[in-house]
């Protein structure tokens, strides 16, 4: 049976779920910026990596709660599951390729700030979710909050700062796709299960690109650490609080709230890369706040 939100407002946990998970998914951008400056690797490689040591994680949280019904999946949903994987894989590369081109704040600003749009546009098509106005008006809120949150300042490279922008929209369609087939499969699922299963289908269709891109398999020991960082606690540990969530969240209100990932992101590249958060950084952290007020009293 399909669960739906109550009509009297979305429970307080699930919504909890994902602001963590989005506080965590914050990281995700300095720590691959910090690998970047640590040894000669790429997208691929980082991908592959981070989605590979989340993978026996998962399975070890998994096999307890489910045993062999872990591989109890219709074919269907199996399906979707693999769709998930995908757009795992997607996000990761077009996300990390973009750090390396514009840094960590542009390419989490343009796509955090444009996949809410996206699955806003997506949702009716894909879930017949009806946007309701004190969603649209969270919308409009965060997009406005994210857009002032970081100065963005164009640099002299224009080809190199036009592929990192198109390279963020690729991870935000990604992540777009991603939140709606997960909210397909959500309440017929165990969300670890469902975490899983694309995580294993993201690292296999990760290893062949990554070893046909320049495999990079040398690290000093800091990299391996945050590598392993990157696949137990924003990858293994927020996917499965995100999946927690998404069972009673909708899509669109799911992707609005992990709008304090560019947040998060920001104020950590502040304190560890000394970058500033603009003149107008203040008020867009206030408005991106004030659209996580608005879902938690409205809905």
């Amino acid at each position: 049976m399909r669960l739906q939100p109550s009509a009297h407002g979305l429970p307080r946990r699930g919504l909890g779920y994902i602001v963590l998970a989005a506080g965590l998914w914050g990281t995700v951008g300095v720590t691959t910026r910090a690998l970047y400056g640590l040894t000669e690797t790429g997208p691929f490689s980082v991908g592959f990596f981070r989605l590979a040591f989340a993978t026996p994680a998962l399975l070890l949280a998994c096999w307890p709660l489910l045993g062999p019904r872990l591989f109890q999946i219709r074919l269907r949903d199996l399906g979707v599951m693999s769709l998930i994987g995908l757009m795992l894989a997607l996000y990761q590369v077009c996300f990390f390729a973009a750090i390396a081109r514009v840094g960590v704040s542009i390419a989490t600003l343009i796509t955090l700030c444009t996949a809410p749009v996206m699955v806003a546009l997506l949702a009716p098509l894909w879930t017949h979710e009806r946007v309701s106005r004190p969603v649209l008006a969270a919308l409009g809120l965060a997009l406005a909050g994210t857009a002032l949150l970081v100065n963005v300042q164009p640099g002299a490279a224009g080809g190199a700062v036009g592929w990192g922008i198109l390279l963020a929209l690729g991870s935000a369609l990604g992540y777009a796709v991603m939140t709606l087939a997960s909210r397909a499969v959500a309440s017929r699922y165990h969300p670890v299960q469902i975490t899983t299963v694309g995580f294993a289908v993201g690292a296999l269709l990760l290893l062949p690109l990554a070893l046909m891109s320049g495999f990079t398999v040398v690290y000093p020991a800091l990299g391996w650490l945050l590598l392993g960082y990157l696949g137990l606690i924003p990858s293994a540990l927020a996917y499965g609080l995100f999946m927690t969530g998404m069972r009673s969240t909708t899509a669109t209100v799911a992707s609005i709230v992990t709008l304090l990932e560019p947040l998060t992101a920001t104020l950590l590249a502040r304190l560890l890369f000394g970058e500033q958060l603009g003149a107008l950084g203040g008020l867009g952290a206030a408005l991106l706040l004030a659209a996580m007020v608005v879902l938690y009293r409205r809905h």
